[in-house]
């Protein structure tokens, strides 16, 4: 008989949960959608309210609404926030508390990974971050003394005695295991959410797997979905020259943003419209005669089909299964059942979280939720099994820079502040090495824009590498893609100088010669030199007209006005950092007629603009519109 508590109320659970751990609690919460943050923020307050107790929480990730950083974006994300995410999203309080200045000192935050960009400025997060592969992170936590798990989790009603950890077994079933080895204790609380889907084998476990569950009226909250971005033209060109690479019957892993949503669109293309594909690979190619001889680029249909090996599942998996992509099956050996796709966590948009609803309601078997030792490595009973499993792998991640060496910088600026974290990043790479015929493709946009700077994401040194040197692979731009495994520096400088932006062509190319690294007579090909940001739309403008390549490619959560707006802030962010595109902006707005705009400038309440400061929002609007 089970002795796990049942309670219908947050703070009955509260009061015994810290019944159970005295004044030092060490609290692990999992990554991204499965905290349970109604739990989270009344153990919190508690702790708060009471100096003698300490606190300490060990998780990553930890998602918040869009903040606004200036005028414009807060008129455009105010009225969106409660469409998205309702009225009574709870956010997380330490977030809230960190954003006014801080902790109270009783309380520690630590993670692993950070919503990318988050934490710049904050001291505290920065100092309390911790560097950790994604498959060390339960050996880390252990270490640390943690005594309470809390997530959130799903119930289903024709599975009585069971629940599932739906979004996040990842770290969960690894750490219970690892305690039960240890003879340690670990309190585990979960929270049931009406909306989770329920994701069963692994990721399903016995009601006696906690010591506590909490099913309570109070928990009626939307579930954190993402907004559906938009799709620049030089991410679909990153997006083209990945899914050149990607061959039928292998594996695929893909992580989360615009340029995973590229690499789908356009392996969809490829499979749906092969003929529209086959003939822009075939210009592509003619124009960047970038791959070696003997590379070989994939452009037929998906026959065998691919399985998927994700940490991360996300809304671009649903779609490869929908559209005939992602049906490879292999024996899932712990359970002898077919799978097309084992992933640790999952996060995406509302429409994501309804298609795993209908995935458990067709009592569809072939995507299983699993602990994150079973996806990001090969080290387990099985290992032989997994090997054969994931044959033509292809490992895509996204990176801030690449050395001119090919080492890679994913997560941390040279001054030591972390941007994001290492993840499963570096897993990936390394087993990409293990396993023959498969890419680690690390994916980056040529310039970075800051601040009154451009910068080129292409540099000879970097202080912080995620990925070293010696594990270099495939590295893709939106000019092109430059295979550095095995190759020499010389010909790994030559090949990355080659999908850099131009403006910064010739400093990289001397600063190699300098270092005695490249030849000096050695010049930059022609082809190469036209790397603008101007090529990738240009190349694009033909199909785009054709309704190729749009700019929402999988629906939106913004209305169609919003969407102009999106797309014309991003252009104006790009702008800030140019002194004179900015100058074109100001005074395209300027010239230009708002008769055209009325819907998108009522929407930003600048119609009728009401001080000198809305003017100046208004001009600046109508030049990007």
């Amino acid at each position: 008989m089970s002795g796990t508590k049942k309670f219908n109320s947050i703070s009955e659970a509260t009061d015994w949960t810290l019944s159970q751990l005295g004044n030092s609690i060490v609290m692990a919460t999992p990554l991204g959608l499965g905290k349970p943050n109604l739990l989270i923020n009344a153990i919190y307050e508690r702790v708060k309210a009471t100096p003698n107790r300490e606190l300490r929480i060990f998780t990553a990730l930890s998602l918040a609404i869009p903040e606004n950083t200036n005028e414009l974006q807060r008129r455009l994300i105010e009225p969106f926030k409660t469409r998205q995410w309702g009225s009574d999203y709870p956010e997380l309080q330490y977030l809230k508390d960190l954003e006014k200045g801080g902790l109270p000192p009783n309380i520690h935050l630590h993670e692993f990974y950070l919503q990318a960009g988050k934490a710049l400025n904050s001291k505290s997060v920065q100092r309390n971050y911790i560097s950790l592969n994604y498959t060390h992170v339960v050996y880390a936590f252990a270490d640390r003394g943690t005594n309470l798990l809390v997530q959130m989790v799903a119930k289903n009603s024709r599975k009585p005695g069971f629940y599932s950890l739906s979004s996040n077994p990842d770290l969960t079933l690894d750490l219970v295991d690892d305690f039960k080895r240890r003879g340690k204790k670990l309190i585990v609380v979960g929270m049931v959410h009406p909306d989770m889907p329920y994701c069963g084998a692994d990721a399903e476990v016995p009601e006696s797997f906690f010591d506590a569950i909490i099913e309570s009226p109070e928990i009626r909250h939307k579930i954190f979905a993402l907004p559906r971005q938009p799709i620049s033209a030089g991410d679909y060109m990153v997006g083209l020259h990945a899914s050149m690479l990607i061959e039928d019957g292998g594996t695929l892993q893909i992580g989360i943003g615009s340029l995973s949503d590229a690499i789908v669109y356009c392996m969809l293309l490829r499979h749906q419209n092969n003929s529209a594909y086959q003939q822009l690979v075939s210009q592509l190619v003619q124009q960047r005669p970038y791959a070696r001889m003997n590379e070989k680029f994939h452009t037929d249909t998906f026959q065998e089909g691919l399985y998927g090996t994700s940490e991360m599942i996300m809304d671009g998996f649903m779609h490869l299964r929908r559209g005939g992509i992602l049906k490879r099956e292999i024996f899932d050996l712990d359970h002898s059942i077919k799978r097309y796709l084992h992933g640790a966590f999952f996060l995406g948009s509302n429409e994501f979280y309804s298609w795993l609803r209908e995935v458990d309601q067709r009592g569809d078997q072939g995507l299983c939720m699993t602990r994150v030792s079973k996806v990001n490595d090969l080290y387990d009973k099985n290992e032989l099994a997994l090997r054969r499993q994931r044959v033509k792998a292809r490992f895509f991640n996204t990176c801030m820079g690449v050395t001119l060496l090919g080492g890679a910088a994913s997560e941390t600026l040279p001054n030591g502040q972390v941007v994001s974290g290492v993840g499963g990043q570096f897993n990936f790479v390394a087993m990409s090495h293990e396993l023959p015929d498969s890419f680690s493709v690390l994916m980056l946009r040529s310039l970075r824009h800051s601040k009154n700077h451009v910068r080129s994401t292409f540099m000879w040194n970097q202080e912080q590498l995620t990925v070293p040197r010696h594990l270099r692979d495939v590295v893709i731009s939106e000019y092109g893609i430059a295979f550095l495994k095995n190759r020499t520096d010389e010909e790994v400088i030559q090949a990355q100088l080659a999908i850099a932006d131009s403006q910064f062509q010739n400093d990289l190319r001397a600063t190699a010669i300098q270092n005695a690294k490249l030849q000096s007579t050695w010049q930059i090909p022609e082809w190469a030199r036209a790397n603008t940001p101007e090529w990738p739309e240009e190349f694009l403008k033909e199909v785009k007209s054709k309704g190729l390549f749009p700019d929402f490619p999988f629906g939106s959560d913004f209305t169609p006005v919003e969407e102009q707006l999106v797309l014309a802030l991003t252009k104006l962010k790009k702008a800030t950092g140019n002194k004179r595109q900015l100058a074109k902006v100001f005074w395209r707005g300027l010239t230009r007629s708002a008769e055209p705009f009325r819907d998108t400038l009522e929407r930003m309440q600048l119609l009728e603009p009401k001080s000198p400061s809305d003017r100046m929002y208004k001009i600046l609007l109508l030049g990007v519109l």
